[in-house]
């Protein structure tokens, strides 16, 4: 570990900056785990689009899907390939899992071989009744069994939604609870914002929302979600720049850099099929040169007709893809 778990949310406040990306999974045609397109991803993603950090593991990379042991080989991989290039980008792996057992044994595993940070999103309560108090039992217990810094993570899909008061208060009483990614509407995340300062860093999935907070909350870190491996090429990172544009109080130039991405976002936004969001994405990265792979079940693959769509959309958005990658996806 870098940091003692007294020193989690100072270290957090150092180092866990910049954009962040959630990254998929790539699986070949049987489906097993495609450890030479990971690592040529990771490279990627390091090396030339030189992300502050990859947020591994996640409901874009499939977890939900895979093995406990192939989980940890992931991260594996992943830690390996960031130290291999010097650690100029970060590690936060998700372990979020309806298993508590299998969230601690990840953890354990993540602060063992030398990860950044981890992820585990609030627990689906299906019989929940006070969900404040065993939301914050929780949080607690899992972080008495690790001295990583923890991200919690709150969304919809858990069936309800963490209030700022209950974030705040986990926050203040534990203190390896350093970030929390809050898929929530922006008035509960920036009143958490205020709530919170110095002791929490606060962020969300959306991309079109991070300039905007950067300017008027004063945030850090965009994590996470896709948009920096989809929107982003090695010859053209303009999320980065319009980020560190933004971070170094040049907003007018930011906001140009920014609003110039609206057709890529409006390609994806258009090309994407219903019920299928890791498999239009695997595409899009195919097309990028990226390897992507299958979905597994029981997520939904592309038919032929959702292939075209989003090559059409694809090729009018004006990002460029390397030579010949189109033409192989």
């Amino acid at each position: 570990m870098k940091y003692q778990r007294t020193d989690a949310k100072a270290w957090a406040r150092e180092h866990l900056r910049g954009v962040w990306a959630a990254v998929p999974t790539p699986f070949r045609d049987d489906l097993s785990l495609d450890e030479a397109g990971w690592r040529a991803n990771l490279r990627h993603w390091i090396g030339k689009l030189e992300l502050g950090g990859l947020f591994v593991g996640g409901k874009q990379g499939e977890f939900f899907s895979m093995s406990v042991a192939e989980r940890k080989r992931l991260f594996d991989l992943a830690v390996e390939e960031t130290a291999a290039h010097g650690n100029r980008s970060g590690t936060i792996l998700s372990c979020s899992d309806q298993n508590l057992d299998t969230v601690i044994d990840l953890a354990r595993h993540a602060e063992a071989i030398g990860a950044d940070y981890i992820v585990v999103h609030a627990p689906m309560l299906h019989f929940g009744r006070d969900i404040d108090s065993t939301v914050y039992e929780y949080y607690r217990h899992v972080a008495s069994r690790t001295g990583i810094g923890i991200a919690m993570w709150s969304h919809e899909d858990a069936g309800y939604l963490m209030s700022p008061e209950l974030c705040a208060r986990i926050a203040r009483d534990i203190p390896n609870v350093v970030a929390i990614k809050y898929s929530v509407p922006r008035e509960m995340y920036a009143r958490l914002s205020r709530m919170t300062e110095g002791t929490l860093i606060v962020s969300t999935s959306s991309e079109a929302e991070w300039l905007d907070n950067i300017v008027e909350l004063g945030w850090q870190v965009y994590l996470c979600s896709v948009p920096p491996i989809l929107f982003q090429t090695a010859g053209d990172r303009r999320i980065n720049d319009y980020t560190r544009l933004a971070m170094a109080g040049r907003v007018d130039e930011a906001r140009r850099i920014r609003d110039s991405l609206e057709p890529v976002r409006e390609a994806l936004r258009r090309a994407r099929p219903p019920g299928t969001p890791q498999a239009y994405q695997k595409y899009w990265q195919e097309l990028l040169g990226q390897a992507g792979g299958p979905v597994r079940p029981p997520l939904l693959p592309l038919t032929e007709d959702d292939r075209a769509r989003v090559r059409a959309a694809f090729a009018g958005c004006g990002l460029a893809a390397p030579s010949g990658a189109a033409v192989a996806a």
